[in-house]
């Protein structure tokens, strides 16, 4: 036995992965450890798992676990496209931003951004980089790339997606869809999670868990098995394959048979909406987007944000402009918010009396 080297209480806003495993996925990781079960996938959870997932996602859905989110992308991108292939996503996709080149330097495709406000990509931002086909002299746009919810926390409509995809395939394009939170969104919106993929025309997605309470673990989803090469190959290629596969696979079906994806999601949203209303009408906090998830951006000064973080973890965006984000989890309680609201609200007060007996 190891000691315990944390504070079991101390509690965050850095990210949704600071927090521990849910109850009922530990439970299942129990039931799955017993015995001698076959390696590398081969194994009675991760069959079932194919069922699991075809339940959410249609009958042609084919689930590929892998062990974290950067290994989904590369494997679903690379296996969409070709060497000479580009992706277009948006500049602030965490496939650009946020995954040490990954894509183009494993994966080997070319990313083509698009600025946009709110995280979001539309078939006119997208027709702004879907040109030069048969040029020889450019990367071949072949993917698009979306984030769902976005990396800003807005959220896609059903809608907006089907547009999307229409464009995309219209012009010989495949659609990928990062799903990080795709749960989130689902629960956001009320929606099933097919509503946001299967049947708006995205082809291949990533589906998270460690940010809704697995261990470790995420789910490459190919929707149309026409729009992949090799995934299986390329998973083991990319150092994705997982040799005792069913203690990932056993959490998904724990995740998902249940319902608990949509209620731990459902709960994270919940949080952050509490969180937002608390401090809205606090001086010099400024909400900068939407909060349609379990995310919350805003704007602080930089003295306060400084005093915050030692005592409560959270992760600045932009130090520009002092734009912060605040992410809720599905063990994030009511007490966690507003202990966090009040210490806002404390060290804004304590800001604006240090400014005041300021000599001018």
């Amino acid at each position: 036995m190891i000691s315990r080297l944390h504070d079991p209480a101390a509690r965050g806003f850095a990210s949704d992965n600071y927090a521990g495993i849910h109850p009922d996925i530990l439970a299942a990781l129990a039931i799955a450890n017993g015995g001698h079960q076959a390696a590398y996938g081969d194994d009675a959870y991760t069959a079932r798992l194919q069922q699991v997932f075809r339940e959410h996602f249609g009958e042609r859905a084919s689930v590929y676990p892998v062990l974290n989110g950067t290994g989904a992308n590369v494997v679903g991108l690379q296996a969409m496209s070709e060497p000479w292939g580009a992706v277009i996503c948006a500049e602030s996709a965490h496939v650009n931003t946020d995954e040490c080149g990954a894509p183009e330097r494993v994966a080997h495709v070319k990313l083509l951004t698009v600025p946009t406000p709110d995280g979001k990509l539309t078939p006119e931002l997208i027709a702004r980089q879907a040109w030069g086909r048969g040029d020889v002299h450019r990367a071949q746009p072949t993917v698009v790339a979306i984030t769902q919810p976005t990396e800003l926390g807005t959220l896609y409509t059903p809608q907006e997606i089907a547009d999307i995809c229409a464009y995309a395939h219209e012009q010989d394009m495949r659609v990928y869809l990062d799903g990080a939170r795709l749960a989130h969104a689902a629960a956001a919106l009320d929606v099933p999670l097919r509503a946001l993929t299967t049947d708006a025309g995205v082809d291949v997605l990533s589906f998270g868990g460690t940010k809704n309470g697995l261990l470790l673990g995420e789910a490459l989803v190919v929707l149309d098995p026409d729009a992949v090469r090799g995934p299986a190959f390329l998973r083991k290629a990319a150092t994705q394959l997982a040799s005792k596969m069913r203690f990932i696979s056993a959490q998904f079906i724990a995740l998902l048979e249940s319902g608990l994806w949509l209620d731990n999601a459902r709960h994270a949203n919940g949080m952050a909406r509490r969180l937002a209303e608390a401090v809205s009408g606090l001086p010099d906090v400024r909400i900068v987007q939407a909060v349609q998830t379990n995310a919350v951006f805003a704007v602080l000064p930089a003295a306060v944000t400084a005093r915050l973080q030692k005592r409560f973890p959270f992760y600045v965006r932009d130090e520009r402009t002092g734009e912060v984000r605040w992410m809720c989890s599905f063990d994030t309680t009511p007490a966690d918010v507003d202990a966090f609201a009040a210490a806002i609200a404390e060290e804004l007060t304590a800001d604006r009396h240090t400014l005041e007996t300021v000599p001018r």
